[in-house]
């Protein structure tokens, strides 16, 4: 190390050889200088530094080499700038390039924060940051002229703390103190940036909306804490499944936001939506309590659905909207042809006050009742004999025509109609049961809000006196979401209802979490299962047969019975009659029967459905009546879109389309698919689409792709008016 008198020396501009005799009075202040500098030094306040004109360090202090736990020989001569970098933009990278500009411009340095590179720090080493500070040592032989550059002197000041403190402020400025996650400011923050970048190459960027379902009840009944958990465990899940592939934030309250960068695929896009929906679904544990809540999804992407950060935020909240209130726990995509979703709600709430007053009796203004009860057969396998019936509420509307289940339940949970509703329902179904000239079984859904109230039991017990009901034939048909309530609370309502010898069965096993602690500790005489397992339980690659067979097997071992939903092909038939299941419901047997077609059949001693549908279970091929477009070289048709699956469609206004032909389809919104005509006969031809298509979280089909607005204004141009090849014919709408 040079000795510090030669260093002051040097940054006196002389030479130790060179120097004049000083005075006493010029060799006093020197010595003074030399205490100060050496006391600085010993007291750790701060270091000195100093570099040759190749920006080698040539002189650091000791206190800095105590402080970085390094001797000073594995630093001298090293380059300055591999040894230091400047506050890295983003944590974590590396950032010397700021360093290196200024020492390349033999700029002054003024409070540069800086840190030793992490790779040269000593094993233990506490991290520290410093504010550097330099001057250039230039000697100027003449005015105006450059002079000749001999490197830096300069010194550091400890600033770990305050850039610490800085670092935190800045964490809680941009990130949420809950969950860690992102906060609305750096999640709006980053998606301008996003855009702005994206724009000029018209890459993709999607937004996904995500509002927690159910999590004011949690919030409610459990309190704000356990609220505070459950959002805790719910960013985990979030973290967990999206990992590196997008940023996600928490807005506030229960409403979170994913960004994803260069992704368009809408295939994609709703697999993971799947997963996060299935993920957030499972149930959590907060405290000694059991809680399951869901999540709906909305999404946008830019730049079809919009090019700016508040466009594409309407957007995937309109999506978002959608979903929640379209039966929860579902995605939606973000189109066009999505109405005001808020109006649309309150118009809804107000048609579905009007259906219930027009049937409970509040209200003798009304015509007609607009809601119903029909009742599906439940039928045992081995002699198709009925032996009970689910009740199915069904809601006409004087103008809107049938609106599902799907749809009101959730309005009614959410503003509280459900109570009033499911009353009506199973005083109605009961009712309808006890003038059926045989005694069979009555199955009844109990929303969980419902099933919560403390005044069910009572409700139900009104409900048997009132119609002289046999309690063993009403079975009241729960779905896990009553469990998500106070436990206690559960477990008396179990205990109520037991007690007036009702049966309980638990709906839709094996699509949550399906805990087995739940049939251990609640009395169910039934476990259903879900008819999304029929659906595919003939398809190889698929595990639904094994898992229907585990339920039955499951039921069985706890002297439970099985009934298997949604069984409309022999095909399905035969497989879950294989796997032992002896009660089944579905199109197969029979669609749901009103209460007059139903005792016409128990008059005529019909008790007996045998099977009548389709050999084999297809998918759903749709029935639409929309007008697309075809392109076919360089000319473009018009012609109706008949029915649609994943896989193909039917198509009608085009003669004289030979088998085998490539044609695009314009389905709208930026959808063009390609597609080979399968089958064609007059002016109805078949194709079948290259690239399958993929559900748009609402029940339809959509394009995994979309083409922007410039590549279909492109296209457009490049279509000419050559002849066409095909006779085009108007093809007119059915009723």
């Amino acid at each position: 190390m040079r000795p510090v008198k030669n260093l002051l020396k040097t940054w006196h501009g002389t030479k130790p050889s060179q120097a004049p005799p000083p005075s006493d009075e010029a060799a006093q202040r020197a010595q003074v200088r030399m205490a100060v500098f050496e006391d600085i030094e010993r007291g750790h306040s701060g270091w000195f530094w100093a570099t040759d004109a190749a920006g080698c360090l040539s002189y650091i202090s000791p206190a800095a080499c105590e402080r970085f736990g390094l001797s000073a020989e594995t630093l001298i001569g090293e380059p300055f700038t591999s040894l230091f970098e400047t506050d890295p933009e983003n944590p974590g990278e590396r950032s010397d390039r700021p360093l290196q500009f200024l020492f390349g411009a033999h700029s002054r340095l003024s409070d540069v924060t800086v840190r030793l590179v992490p790779a040269r720090c000593a094993p233990g080493a506490r991290p520290a940051w410093w504010a550097l500070s330099g001057q250039p040592k230039i000697d100027v032989a003449k005015p105006g002229s450059e002079g000749a550059f001999h490197g830096y002197r300069g010194s550091a000041r400890d600033i770990t703390q305050e850039y610490e403190r800085r670092i935190e402020d800045s964490r809680l400025a941009e990130f949420d103190s809950l969950t860690g996650l992102a906060n609305r400011h750096r999640i709006s923050r980053r998606f301008d940036s996003m855009l702005a970048a994206f724009k000029g190459t018209m890459r993709p960027a999607t937004l996904m909306m995500l509002d927690l379902d159910r999590f004011k009840q949690v919030n409610d009944t459990l309190g704000h804490p356990a609220g505070d958990e459950l959002l805790r465990q719910v960013a985990q899940r979030l973290t967990r499944v999206v990992g590196t592939a997008g940023e996600i934030g928490r807005l506030g309250g229960d409403e979170f936001q994913i960004l994803l960068a260069d992704q368009e695929d809408r295939g994609k896009l709703g697999e993971l939506a799947d997963k996060i929906i299935g993920l957030i679904s499972q149930p959590y544990q907060i405290d000694d309590n059991h809680v399951v809540i869901g999540v709906s999804i909305g999404m946008a992407i830019a730049p079809f659905d919009g090019t700016e950060r508040e466009d594409i935020v309407r957007a995937a909240d309109l999506a978002l909207y959608a979903a929640k209130h379209g039966g929860r726990g579902q995605f939606r995509f973000y189109s066009s042809d999505l109405k005001d979703e808020k109006e649309e709600r309150r118009l809804l709430e107000d048609a579905l006050r009007d259906a219930i007053a027009s049937v409970d009796g509040t209200d003798d203004s009304w015509d007609a009742p607009q809601l119903s009860m029909v009742y599906q057969p439940v039928v045992r396998t081995d002699d198709h004999a009925v032996v009970g019936f689910e009740a199915l509420m069904r809601w006409e509307h004087p103008q809107r025509g049938a609106i599902p289940p799907s749809v009101f339940i959730p309005v009614a949970e959410d503003t509280g109609m459900i109570l009033q509703l499911g009353a009506w329902a199973l005083r109605q179904a009961a009712r309808d049961a006890a003038a059926w000239p045989h005694p069979l079984r009555i199955a009844v859904n109990v929303s969980a809000v419902q099933f919560a109230h403390p005044d069910f039991p009572g409700i139900v017990s009104d409900v048997l006196d009132a119609n002289g009901l046999d309690p063993e034939r009403l079975e009241l048909e729960l779905t896990e979401s009553v469990f998500m309530g106070d436990g206690e609370t559960t477990d008396a309502a179990f205990k109520a209802l037991k007690l007036l010898g009702v049966r309980l069965a638990l709906d839709d096993f094996g699509t949550g979490y399906s805990s087995l602690s739940y049939l251990r500790a609640a009395p169910f005489d039934k476990l259903k299962v879900d008819r999304s397992f029929v659906e595919s339980c003939t398809l190889s690659d698929q595990n639904s047969a094994k898992i229907i067979a585990a339920i039955i097997g499951l039921a069985d071992a706890l002297g439970m019975e099985t009934t298997v939903e949604g069984v409309e092909a022999f095909d399905q038939r035969d497989v879950v009659c294989a796997k032992g299941a002896r009660l089944i419901q579905g199109y197969l047997y029979s669609h749901p029967l009103e209460q007059a077609a139903l005792l016409e059949r128990m008059a005529a001693g019909e008790l007996y459905i045998p099977p009548d549908g389709p050999k084999r279970h297809r998918p759903d091929r749709r029935s639409v009546y929309r007008r697309i477009g075809v392109i076919h070289e360089d000319h473009r048709y018009e012609a109706l879109l008949r029915n649609l699956s994943a896989t193909g469609a039917g198509i009608e206004g085009l003669v004289g389309v030979p088998v085998g032909t490539s044609l695009v389809l314009d389905l709208g919104a930026g959808q063009l698919a390609v597609v080979t005509v399968s089958r064609s006969e007059d002016a109805t031809i078949g194709v079948e689409f290259e690239t399958p298509l993929v559900s748009d979280g609402a029940g339809g089909l959509v394009t995994r792709y979309r083409a922007s607005p410039y590549a279909l204004a492109t296209a457009a141009r490049m279509v000419s008016s050559s002849a066409p090849q095909f006779l085009e014919v108007e093809v007119r709408k059915r009723a």
